[in-house]
């Protein structure tokens, strides 16, 4: 049985993944990048040479899982930059593009690169069992660390297309998240201890005012007025329950500007911020919305994988 092997090294996580000739996931391997107590992440310097560390031992207990895998792989995709543009890059997927690069070179497979925002939405539709959306059109909201972005998203033989529609002109969610954290003493990454205090809130909804224009959002003000907030007295509860509502708000109001040109367009809600349950029962009044499962909503290569598995058959179908 062929295997599709997927790679991702993105600025929080080292991730390797396996999918089988049914386009199913059957193993994954994972491990998050150290960051310093009091620190809002890693310098690329940094990141590269965790990856680096990582990649060996990560791919010997993934293939132990799988071990039928080592000699049946039939191609291998990486991620190699952040977004499918022009100019988009950033150093810590290197590691994971030269990884693949060279056991394709060793073992005469072919190599896929996609982009980790592609493998995100890859990812969140087979864990959302959610596949049939690449048969429409739809809207993809990626918000994590480094992303707070909706896209409209139409699906090819081969993987997909992707349109920007709106993002953040300023700080993204998940840096607001791990600012706002780490200003509370929270563990990095802090989104998971940060909704932890936000669902023990137990005081006046707060009502904050947000900012969209265009479509796109501004999330500085929001760690200012948390900030102030928090200066004043409030508790980190009552903090952590201000920037969630804030950042549900913020995506509420650019989702319904996105539906009044994309009407009736089912929403994927994907990236490590969207596996938040605080925002979550919002989000699902105002459209039809699909989340992935934390596992997959997280940094992975799943995504990859079942780009690199899509990708191929693609290849293989168009040479006959």
């Amino acid at each position: 049985m062929p295997y599709y092997l997927g790679i991702d090294t993105s600025n929080y996580t080292t991730s390797l993944a396996l999918c089988d000739a049914q386009g199913n996931i059957v193993a994954q391997q994972k491990k998050l990048l150290q960051v310093k107590p009091g620190s809002r992440g890693l310098r690329q310097s940094e990141a590269v040479f965790q990856h680096l560390q990582n990649l060996p031992a990560l791919s010997q207990t993934l293939f132990a899982d799988v071990p039928q895998a080592c000699n049946h792989l039939s191609a291998i995709g990486y991620s190699q930059t952040p977004r499918p543009i022009y100019g988009s890059y950033m150093p810590c997927f290197v590691p994971g593009e030269t990884f693949s690069n060279f056991l394709c070179a060793y073992a005469n497979l072919p190599c896929y690169s996609f982009s980790h925002q592609e493998g995100h939405i890859m990812a969140a539709l087979y864990s959302a069992h959610a596949m049939h959306l690449l048969n429409r059109t739809f809207l993809a909201f990626h918000v994590s660390g480094g992303t707070t972005d909706l896209l409209a998203v139409q699906g090819t033989e081969s993987g997909m297309q992707i349109t920007p529609l709106a993002t953040s002109q300023d700080l993204h969610a998940g840096q607001l998240i791990d600012r706002i954290g780490v200003m509370l003493n929270l563990p990095f990454p802090c989104g998971p201890a940060l909704e932890k205090l936000a669902n023990d809130y137990r005081g006046k909804p707060f009502s904050p005012k947000i900012c969209v224009r265009n479509g796109s959002c501004h999330l500085s003000g929001a760690e200012n007025q948390a900030k102030a907030l928090f200066q004043s007295g409030a508790s980190p509860e009552a903090v952590a329950a201000y920037v969630f509502t804030f950042l549900q708000n913020t995506i509420c109001k650019m989702i319904c500007e996105a539906l009044q040109t994309h009407p009736s367009c089912p929403v994927l809600f994907v990236g490590g911020v969207m596996s938040n349950q605080f925002m979550r029962p919002t989000l699902q009044i105002i459209c039809d919305a699909h989340f992935a499962a934390p596992n997959f909503s997280a940094d992975n290569a799943a995504g990859t994988a079942l780009l690199a598995y899509r990708f191929h058959l693609a290849n293989i179908s168009s040479s006959r």
